[in-house]
Order: C-alpha cells, then sequence, then structure tokens
C-alpha cells in the first residue's frame, strides 16, 4: 500500500464541510507519518476532473453528510475504477437516509424508536395540520431532518409549541423531515472495522444533548469507555449494533448510534457509515481503547478500500448486447441517388 498514491477526500458541499476538513487533515498527517504517499483532494462538483488528472490509485474518503456519504461519490469511484474506503453505493444511501434506514432495521427485527415523516413542498405550511399529524404520539420527541449528519438541524421538542419552530429548522436542511420518539437513558456509540465490533462509548454531554457544538467543542462531553452498564447488556449492545451494521450492507468501519433506554432495552438510531476521525471524534476513542493506535485505525481502514465491483486484471469489460425490439433507434440512412437501370 505505502507504493500506493492516496487520495485523502476532504470538504466536500455538505452542511459538514468543516467536520470533513478537520477530519482530512487528521488522516492526511497520519498516513503521511506511518510513510504513505498520500494528497488532499478537496472536494468540490469538479471532483472527476480532479481524480483523472491526480492519477491516484486509492481514495480514503474523509466526507460527511451529503454528496459525500450518502452514495454520490461512492459511485463515481466507482465508475473511475478506484478503490476507496467504507461501504459502497447501496449501503451508504440506505444509511444516509433515516428513514429507510429504520425500515430495514425493523425488517430484520432490530429495535429502533417509533417514528412518523413529515414531506411538503418548500412552501407547504405544516402549522396547521401539524397538532392533528402528530396526535397522541406524545412528548418528547426528536425532530430531525432525513438525510444530514452530526445532528445538523436536530431539536428536542417538550411540547406542541416547540414543534412547530424544531419542524422549520430541520426543513432549513432537508425537504423530509423524522419526528422520532425519545428514548430516555444513555446514549452509546459502537464502533464496527470489518465483521467485529470494537467496543463502544457512553455519551454523557454536560448541557442539553449531544448537539453539533457538544459534539465538536473540547470539554463540553463526558465520555465513557466502556459504557457504564452492566456486561450483558453491553454483550448486547455490541451484537445489536454489529446486526445494524450488517442490515444494511456495510463494510469497513462504522458507527452505530444507540440508546439505552432506563429499562434496559436497546434501540438503534443510525448508522454513520464515514465516521469522524477529528480529535474529538468517537471512533478513534473507541479504537484506542481497544489498543488501536489512531494511525493503525487509518491503515486499517486503508487496507480495507475496494470497490463494489472487483476487477480482475486490468480493466473489466461490460459486454454489450444489440437491442432487437421494435422501437430500435436506427442511424438515419442517406438518400441514395435513384438509379433508372
Amino acid at each position: 500500500m505505502q507504493s500506493r498514491k492516496i487520495a485523502v477526500l476532504l470538504g466536500g458541499l455538505s452542511s459538514e464541510r468543516e467536520v470533513s476538513l478537520r477530519t482530512g487533515d487528521a488522516v492526511l498527517a497520519a498516513l503521511r507519518q506511518r510513510g504513505h504517499d498520500a494528497i488532499p483532494i478537496y472536494v468540490d462538483r469538479d471532483l472527476d476532473v480532479a481524480l483523472r488528472q491526480e492519477h491516484i490509485d486509492v481514495a480514503f474518503l474523509a466526507l460527511h453528510g451529503r454528496w459525500g456519504e450518502d452514495g454520490c461519490v461512492q459511485g463515481l469511484l466507482e465508475m473511475l475504477g478506484i478503490p476507496y474506503t467504507g461501504s459502497d453505493v447501496l449501503a451508504s444511501a440506505l444509511a444516509m437516509h433515516k428513514v429507510k434506514a429504520k425500515e430495514l432495521f425493523r425488517l430484520h427485527n432490530l429495535p429502533t424508536p417509533a417514528y412518523y415523516t413529515l414531506s411538503a413542498p418548500p412552501a407547504g405550511p405544516w402549522d396547521e395540520d401539524l397538532a392533528a399529524i402528530h396526535g397522541d404520539f406524545g412528548f418528547p420527541c426528536v425532530v430531525k431532518p432525513v438525510r444530514e449528519g452530526s445532528s445538523v438541524g436536530v431539536s428536542i421538542c417538550h411540547d406542541l409549541d416547540e414543534l412547530g419552530p424544531a419542524v422549520a429548522c430541520s426543513r432549513r436542511f432537508d425537504d423530509e423531515v423524522l419526528v422520532e420518539r425519545f428514548i430516555a437513558g444513555k446514549e452509546v456509540s459502537v464502533a464496527i472495522l470489518g465483521d467485529r465490533a470494537l467496543g463502544a462509548v457512553e455519551i454523557a454531554p454536560r448541557d442539553g444533548f449531544y448537539d453539533y457544538a457538544n459534539k465538536y467543542t473540547r470539554g463540553a462531553t463526558d465520555y465513557f469507555v466502556p459504557p457504564r452498564v452492566s456486561p450483558e447488556r453491553y454483550r448486547g449492545v455490541l451484537t445489536q449494533a454489529l446486526r445494524a451494521h450488517m442490515a444494511l450492507g456495510c463494510r469497513g468501519a462504522t458507527r452505530v448510534d444507540m440508546m439505552v433506554s432506563e429499562s434496559g432495552n436497546e434501540f438503534i438510531l443510525e448508522v454513520n457509515t464515514l465516521p469522524g476521525l477529528t480529535p474529538t471524534s468517537l471512533l478513534p476513542k473507541i479504537a484506542d481503547s481497544a489498543g488501536i493506535s489512531f494511525g493503525e485505525l487509518c491503515e486499517m481502514m486503508l487496507a480495507g478500500a475496494s470497490l463494489a465491483t472487483r476487477r480482475g486484471r486490468g480493466e473489466r469489460r461490460i459486454a454489450q448486447r444489440a437491442f432487437v425490439g421494435d422501437d430500435r433507434r436506427r442511424e438515419p440512412v442517406a438518400e441514395q441517388p435513384y438509379d433508372h437501370h
């Protein structure tokens, strides 16, 4: 791997651009320190041009949020034949769409909080019908955009007066909004690498909930590795997290966010296919507790880089078959002069 040219893809076009830049800088420094030929590629709408110009061998994805974590960049890399870290196109898209992920969790008998969704045109008002839609769903509840990460646009509502502004806040980031039942208990994140759970961390913000500010502000949150739960409950948390990872078809490193209720039940919240690798991120904390340094973690993630459409030696060719239906398109035939003879 050290003889290959590695591109660390960072930045991007999502609301999590700044977090991605911090992740990318940390990964880039770690790979270079361990002797790899690594360069940064700052992702924008000309990503395909940059990838062709640099002639890279493998891509380390340090992106977060839309157009990086949702399968779009993964699809481009598949087309270009460049192996990349993390999950493939389908798993990335499913994990990023919180509602589709929850549907799969339920299909695999994985507990996830009850929910409903709100969808409307950008100018469509909900206020008049919000009370009827919410009905007896109850409070408190959690309101979040369907396709965002890092707790961007997330609110906890305690009554109907707070629900309308919370929905409006989420709609700044996505036209589809998820309203989820609030689970009281311990927030736990599990690190998955390959096909095994490395461990878990309990997240205890000193004020409020684990929002964007508490995630990326040093000293704002206390972390407990392992979580303050019984050994039996801890094993259950790791097992459920690995099942969620596999239900979505994920690969490489993921972080599974969960709630352990006061009654001792585990609930899957979401799976992050490109977890943060900043100094305050959870995956490096868990890996460190498992005896894996940050540099080793980056190398292990890099070693798992691959393509979903695996190629053999040389470029893989796809056989083209002619279409023989009645509506087959044909090239126009030039008129020939009429020969009277």
